[in-house]
């Protein structure tokens, strides 16, 4: 995939920042007195591990201004080399805007994880297109990758509009367009009307599509494999079946991207791949891995395949980091990752686990 040159950024995401509370040593929520914390979106999980390995990103939000959260949230992008633009508003009091909290738990073997999101009075739904300005950021400063998640497509109907606005201007100006569908049935629920379309649109002008293996049906409402508890790996081919037939909708669609996983327990899952890329497969067999936590897995793929593109990789050698940078992500608390090196991913590729001294 051949990407702009001589642009000041690798990625750029709109993204709504938040803060995560996780209780210590994966016990339930409700049972803790003791949390970590730490500041998170979607986006950003996906963006931090392209900054980590050197390529500069942006993300384009909205702050509370004067907010501690605020504060916190921008020196910990700093800390990850994540650039950032976005308007400050102010709180309006008590009962007026913040950022959002996530809760969520880890879950222990047969115990499921559980999160609980508490976004009332989110200030990344207020997020408007006339924040920022498209020339500067498209043509000026020049941007490779526009990376979009469901999340912030399906945030609020003013957020829809600005990433079909940020899909035009990318499109526009040569800019390839990163779709991760991020299907949440909690923002859909009666919603399907409105975001349908939005997600089919956006979908039609991406190059590189990506969701799990039931993102395609839920988001796009294409056919595919019944949803449940059998395993994918049994599957294979009816995942392939359902994305070509996704080719058929969306043929400007140049890489078409699948995480495959199974949940054996909270503390094991199987975990696979599988690209298409002009009518040639990469499939990654599911492979068993330990989990800490789940969350930020799908995203940690992406990021990882993303950077892989980016650095001019094979598809092959870009899906087999993402799903690296996956597997890597579930072992820490943090959402994200920040690896030091590559060899740290291609170490857990080749499955070397071998103390380094």
């Amino acid at each position: 995939m051949k990407f702009k040159e001589k642009t000041k950024y690798s990625v750029l995401s709109p993204t709504s920042m938040g803060v995560r509370l996780t209780p210590y040593d994966r016990q339930p929520i409700h049972l803790s007195n003791h949390f970590g914390f730490q500041a998170t979106s979607a986006e950003t999980n996906v963006l931090s591990p392209v900054a980590s390995l050197g390529l500069p990103v942006k993300i384009i939000t909205r702050f509370v201004k004067d907010s501690p959260i605020a504060f916190y949230i921008k020196s910990d992008l700093r800390k990850r080399n994540i650039d950032f633009e976005g308007t400050e508003i102010e709180q309006a009091g008590p009962w007026g805007y913040r950022h959002q909290f996530n809760i969520a738990d880890s879950g222990y073997g047969v115990r499921a994880p559980e999160v609980f999101n508490d976004r009332a009075g989110e200030v990344g739904r207020t997020i408007s297109i006339d924040d920022f300005d498209l020339d500067k950021i498209f043509v000026q400063e020049g941007v490779k990758i526009l990376h979009l998640s469901g999340l912030i497509v399906s945030l609020s109907e003013q957020t829809a509009q600005l990433c079909l606005a940020l899909v035009k201007k990318a499109k526009e100006t040569g800019t390839k367009v990163s779709f991760d569908l991020n299907y949440r049935p909690s923002f859909w629920k009666d919603r399907e009307k409105e975001l349908f379309p939005v997600f089919q649109k956006i979908a039609s002008l991406t190059d590189i599509l990506i969701g799990n293996e039931e993102e395609y049906q839920l988001a796009l409402g294409l056919p595919g494999p019944e949803i449940g508890n059998e395993l994918i790996h049994s599957q294979i081919d009816r995942y392939q079946h359902m994305i070509n037939e996704l080719k058929t909708h969306y043929p400007n669609v140049e890489i078409i991207a699948t995480t495959l996983r199974d949940v054996i327990d909270s503390n094991r899952h199987l975990f696979g791949a599988m690209v298409n890329h002009h009518n040639e497969w990469v499939v990654i067999e599911q492979k068993p891995i330990d989990v800490l936590d789940r969350i930020g897995g799908g995203d940690g793929f992406v990021g990882g395949f993303l950077y892989g593109l980016l650095k001019g990789w094979s598809v092959s050698d870009a899906t087999k980091f993402g799903w690296a940078n996956g597997a890597y992500a579930v072992t820490l608390l943090d959402d994200f990752t920040t690896p030091q090196n590559e060899e740290v991913l291609w170490n857990i590729w080749n499955g070397n686990s071998r103390v380094n001294r």
